[in-house]
């Protein structure tokens, strides 16, 4: 099966290597340690601090494993010289919303979006309607809150 493209900024890309680094590196030994010590305190059985441990020990090795999956499928999205006359993976975006007020985003990949510093995914229902649009272009955002209207103003 082939395996889904992910899409990274050359930021987002260091940061899942340097998360991965300190998985492998140290929170995988705490984790041992951790089951070390509960072992020694009373065995594997009906013992919690023991599976507690042998639960984080899953968590982290799968997180281990979707790390090194999604910086394998790594597609890096290139920083442009000259300003893009439409939105596109790496734009960063100005919009203005019926009410006045102008909102700033970044489309990124689904890998690093997150909403709270403004960057949002080429898959939410906002960059979907975004993406290919140019300056002077009204969309509407269908979300669960509802439908949105905004107007491009910006594209960097």
């Amino acid at each position: 099966m082939a395996q889904k493209e992910v899409f990274l900024t050359p930021e987002g890309l260091e940061k899942l290597k340097a998360e991965l680094e300190h998985l492998r590196s140290v929170r995988r030994q705490q984790v041992a340690d951790q089951i070390h010590r509960a072992k020694e305190l009373g065995g594997t059985v009906d013992n919690a601090e023991y599976d507690d441990a042998k639960n984080e020990q899953a968590f982290v090795e799968g997180r281990i494993l979707t790390l090194e999956k999604m910086i394998k499928n790594a597609s890096i999205i290139q920083e442009e010289k000259s300003p893009s006359s439409s939105v596109k993976l790496g734009s960063k975006v100005t919009v203005r919303s019926k009410g006045g007020e102008k909102e700033y985003y970044a489309i990124v990949g689904s890998a690093e979006a997150d909403p709270s510093e403004g960057k949002i995914s080429n898959e939410s229902p906002v960059g979907k309607a975004l993406m290919g649009k140019r300056v002077g272009d009204e969309v509407e955002v269908r979300a669960p809150a509802g439908a949105r209207k905004m107007k491009i103003i910006a594209i960097e």
